[in-house]
């Protein structure tokens, strides 16, 4: 096998508007972007570090030229899931590796996993902000019939409630999600179930910390793991009030370990969401293969960006094109 040449790069995004959720707001997309070229061709991979667990480009960079040399040498995917524990450092690597093996097997990503690649329909995002401004943001989005609403403000859940209210009366054709992002306390939570309960959303997502969610299972409402859910070891540990979990490549490292965490989630009875961190469309495309095994999808992140790499996935309103080889896979 001849030698490989790994290039990082930390790319910066603008975003046509001000990204905002219960932790904070961003005006650009960080992302960390890999090359590996072996025999003339270029296996790619993008990466997002995800702050909640102490991550930054600095902190991925270095995982991911901790490994440079045995992954210049040769380093394959089932020896990646030893070398990196799941993140967005091992994520990118082994989205490259996938992309690598398509080109240079003259392939692609459909055959390399057995799974057809179809469009997909994906969730579109309402940040948090006024009553009124949220409810202005779901009425453009009339192209999306399935809304992830941004709750989480410092005002507590009655205030979001009243947010919620008023997305549901500007776009009663539209099924909701909610998203709090543990902005919630559990008290509150079963504090304002039945007021929660009234808006037919599909399940709240994260709303109260990992370290409160055991108390999710006293509470008749439908919820859904992300912060608390990484890799397929996680879920034993998650409460059984969670039926849905979310999967996002740069939690479980990847495309290779968040295959697995699908099967294990079906097998465990639970409904998959496939989600995503704002990224050019380089990071949703290996989302893309995950999707089509979900229930849910949410890959809207770079619908935000002002501007997305070229040969970017295809967006025709909710609808999303497989990608092209030129992008990945």
């Amino acid at each position: 096998m001849t030698q490989r040449k790994l290039i990082i790069r930390a790319e910066s995004w603008p975003l046509k508007q001000r990204f905002s959720i219960s932790r904070g707001s961003k005006i650009s997309a960080d992302v960390l972007s890999i090359e590996i070229k072996q025999d003339g061709h270029i296996g790619r991979g993008e990466a997002v570090p995800y702050k909640r667990y102490g991550e930054s480009i600095e902190t991925v960079t270095a995982a991911v030229e901790s490994i440079q040399t045995a992954l210049e040498n040769g380093l394959e995917r089932a020896e990646l899931l030893d070398a990196l524990l799941p993140g967005a450092a091992r994520n990118a690597i082994d989205c490259a590796l996938w992309d690598l093996e398509a080109k240079r097997g003259k392939t692609n990503i459909a055959k390399l996993t057995s799974i057809d690649l179809k469009p997909i329909t994906t969730a579109f995002t309402i940040v948090i902000d006024d009553a009124d401004k949220m409810a202005t943001q779901a009425e453009k989005a009339q192209a999306y019939p399935l809304l992830k609403i941004k709750l989480g403000g410092r005002e507590g859940v009655m205030a979001d409630i009243t947010r919620l209210a008023a997305i549901a009366e500007a776009r009663p054709d539209a099924q909701l999600i909610v998203d709090s992002n543990e902005g919630w306390q559990i008290d509150e939570v079963a504090r304002y179930a039945d007021q929660l309960g009234r808006y037919g959303v599909i399940f709240f997502e994260q709303p109260v910390p990992q370290t409160q969610e055991a108390g999710l299972d006293d509470i008749d409402l439908p919820f859904c793991a992300d912060e608390s859910m990484h890799d397929s070891g996680s879920l034993c540990a998650l409460p059984r009030a969670y039926d849905w979990i979310n999967l996002k490549l740069d939690k479980t490292g990847g495309l290779t370990e968040a295959l697995a965490c699908a099967q294990a989630a079906r097998s465990d009875g639970r409904k998959i969401m496939v989600g995503c961190m704002i990224a050019t469309s380089l990071s949703m495309a290996p989302a893309m293969v995950l999707a089509q095994l979900a229930d849910l999808v949410d890959l809207d992140g770079p619908l935000w960006l002002a501007e997305d790499l070229a040969y970017g996935l295809r967006y025709d309103g909710a609808t999303i094109y497989p990608p092209d080889a030129k992008l990945w896979g």
